[in-house]
């Protein structure tokens, strides 16, 4: 009877699948529907305001404390900001910084602090004690003045070594453009802004912007709402309100018709594009979910049209993406960027604004708005999973006025979204007519054809600004070589600047210590030749070879990364002139290597010298020495230019080597400072082998 009833049961199955029309695509299912526990809230009388998600899932406890004031102008003060928030954390009145250090790492806890916020988290088991030290280095902060002098030399030191960096000079002029330099957002640090910044001025940002008027406060773990209610009324209680910030600073406005403002970047290998517009879009505006997708479908990911124009199709970048904020508090901005060979500089700009336009101007299809939806469902229904995500939905109900029933009805917004919205927020938040187009890169290569930029028949203005937003005039590349002048020339009087011949020729051996990091993973580097064509190059982590470089006359290796091979006759070629100890000795005589031109680099004049189809080297005019290194490798189909910079030079036994050296291919860029230098010593046979 069993196998009958399962047998009726197939074949009425079969029976259904085949009277399926599939001509026709099946309609989507409803939205699921998003059921989230409510958190419980209450409220200080100082202002703050907790909201405590339990979760006994695991022994583990987290505490963000967020100040949700409006963007607060530093005028004259700039660095204040910054400086308030490192100096946060540092103890407080009652503990001192290594005591408190100490207690924190005991816990296995973590307490970070900043200008406007404060997060810890821990063993659940120690949930009040990690509350009380972060309660207490919030309110009562022990600003000192030994801590303030560390944590302004260190801002000075890494905004002195974001100088050269394309990236950083397009964002800082890209703010400070579209919003104002007196704006919040349009604000920017130099070195020279954070050395007339006091303890004073840090302090005085402090009282005035960490306050518990616009505070809140998220407890999300295994905890019991009774208790650390108690505990936080307790901890919190005395923190004093302040006066109410105001948002008072002018309102930006776009540009009347689009101009591209080029920043002149001499050592530049590749240019960093913006193209940006302000915009006004809050959370509970009714565009947010369309222009969620239409940005989505544009420069969300690498499956955005962006993406797949500018890399796949032309191979002009690694990645081009765009992005759209939201803020309660006044305007936003709408920004695609991406980091473009300089021979393709213009190209890129007319690419970029040729797929915005085209997204304004023509449907989205059925493919592209399904699959943009499908992305937001996804990442959506994914974040459910983690506890943290009813605290953030529920600080966003509250801080950006947002309907109760926001995040329920979620999937069913971003589902409603229509071929016609996608368009409709396009055209009104993608300006293609009033952007600013940011463009940092090398002037010498790229000006001339960036000033013949078109868009729909229309030549593009161009203007011109320094590194700090300030107007100049076109700056001038051309720069007439001197009667005389050679490559032979040039490299006599690089000799003649490090110490002579002589003096060279008394070198049998050198070795070279260098430390780096690469997004604070600290690198050794370690160089060793001599005189009878032997030479090492080796990089480590923590001890660890990362690469190594080896020839022994004519023997050689590469490793990397654990994988060994023997070079080409092309490799050795090269790594037989590196293992030059002054490689100049050997070249001055090659009729192969040409005087080409002088170029800036870092502000000196550099006479530029052809080593090859593939290599530049440039020496400064003025004082000889060599400054950088330039080669250009083909790299998973696209052409890469990898820079070396030459810095600090210093006298090691009568001849000087450069101190810091700095190498960058595309974005990457790892500056490495040698603290020791041995000639003729510490060098043996077994180091090639």
């Amino acid at each position: 009877m069993k196998k009958l009833v399962l047998s009726l049961l197939l074949i009425c199955g079969l029976s259904a699948v085949a009277q399926v029309d599939r001509s026709t695509q099946p309609k989507a299912g409803p939205a699921p529907e998003i059921n989230l526990s409510k958190p419980q809230t209450f409220k200080l009388k100082n202002g703050l305001s907790v909201i405590v998600v339990e979760n006994h899932k695991l022994p583990r406890v987290s505490y963000t404390l967020t100040l949700d004031n409006p963007p607060i102008a530093e005028g004259k003060k700039v660095g204040a900001a910054s400086l308030s928030g490192a100096l946060l954390g540092k103890g407080s009145t009652s503990i001192s910084k290594d005591d408190f250090n100490e207690e924190v790492d005991y816990m296995g806890a973590r307490i970070n602090f900043g200008s406007q916020y404060a997060s810890a988290s821990g063993l659940s088991q120690y949930a009040d004690r990690i509350l009380e030290l972060l309660a207490d280095a919030a309110i009562n902060p022990n600003f000192t003045e030994e801590e303030f002098k560390k944590e302004q030399e260190l801002l000075i030191e890494g905004l002195k070594t974001n100088e050269k960096s394309v990236e950083a000079a397009a964002s800082t002029v890209s703010r400070a453009l579209l919003y104002g330099k007196d704006h919040p957002k349009g604000e920017f640090e130099t070195p020279e802004m954070v050395e007339q910044v006091t303890l004073a001025d840090a302090k005085a940002f402090y009282d005035k912007a960490f306050i518990p008027n616009n505070a809140y406060l998220v407890v999300v773990g295994d905890v019991d709402y009774k208790n650390i209610k108690k505990e936080i009324t307790k901890n919190f209680k005395d923190w004093k309100p302040g006066a109410e910030l105001t948002n008072d600073f002018k309102t930006p406005e776009n540009v009347a018709t689009t101009e591209i403002n080029f920043v002149d970047m001499p050592n530049a290998v590749q240019s960093q594009v913006i193209v940006e517009n302000l915009a006004e879009l809050k959370m509970s505006d009714p565009d947010y979910f369309p222009v969620l997708i239409a940005n989505q479908i544009l420069g969300g990911g690498g499956e955005g049209r962006l993406f797949l124009n500018l890399r796949e199709d032309k191979g002009y970048t690694y990645g081009a993406y765009s992005g759209i904020g939201n803020d309660k508090f006044g305007k936003t901005s709408f920004s695609a960027s991406a980091s473009v060979r300089n021979m393709v500089t213009d190209s890129s700009v007319v690419a970029f604004l040729e797929e915005i336009d085209r997204i304004r101007q023509e449907p989205v299809s059925e493919k592209d708005l399904k699959n943009a939806k499908a992305k937001y469902v996804g990442s959506f229904v994914r974040s459910l999973e983690q506890p943290s995500t009813v605290a953030r939905f529920a600080l966003n109900t509250e801080t950006e006025n947002l309907p109760e029933d926001f995040y329920q009805n979620y999937l069913s917004k971003i589902n409603a979204v229509t071929i016609e919205d996608v368009q409709r927020v396009a055209k009104k938040y993608f300006l293609t007519d009033n952007s600013r187009i940011i463009v940092a890169g090398k002037g010498s290569d790229v000006i001339e054809n960036l000033e013949k930029v078109q868009f729909k028949g229309k030549t593009i203005p161009v203007k011109y600004y320094d590194k700090e937003a300030n107007a100049v005039e076109k700056p001038t590349f051309e720069v007439v070589l001197p009667e005389g002048v050679t490559a032979k020339t040039v490299f006599e009087n690089y000799i003649k600047a490090i110490g002579g011949k002589d003096a060279i020729e008394g070198i049998n051996s050198i070795v070279m210590m260098g430390e780096g990091s690469v997004q604070g993973t600290p690198l050794k580097l370690t160089i060793k030749k001599t005189s009878k064509g032997q030479f090492l190059q080796e990089i480590s982590v923590m001890g660890n070879v990362m690469s190594k470089q080896v020839l022994n006359g004519d023997k050689a290796s590469i490793s990397a990364q654990g994988q060994t091979m023997t070079p080409n006759e092309e490799q050795t070629a090269a790594l037989k002139k590196e293992a030059a100890i002054v490689p100049e000795l050997d070249m001055m005589n090659d009729p192969s290597i040409t005087l080409n031109k002088i170029e800036k680099v870092d502000g000196k004049n550099a006479y530029v010298l052809n080593l090859s189809d593939s290599k530049k080297v440039f020496y400064a005019t003025e004082s000889g020495l060599k400054l950088k290194e330039e080669t250009t490798r083909e790299m998973q189909g696209q052409s890469m230019v990898q820079t070396v910079m030459y810095s600090d030079y210093k006298p090691v036994q009568g001849v000087l080597f450069p101190h810091k050296l700095s190498q960058s291919v595309g974005p990457q860029n790892i500056e490495f400072t040698f603290s020791e230098i041995n000639v003729n010593e510490g060098v043996s046979d077994a180091d090639f082998e």
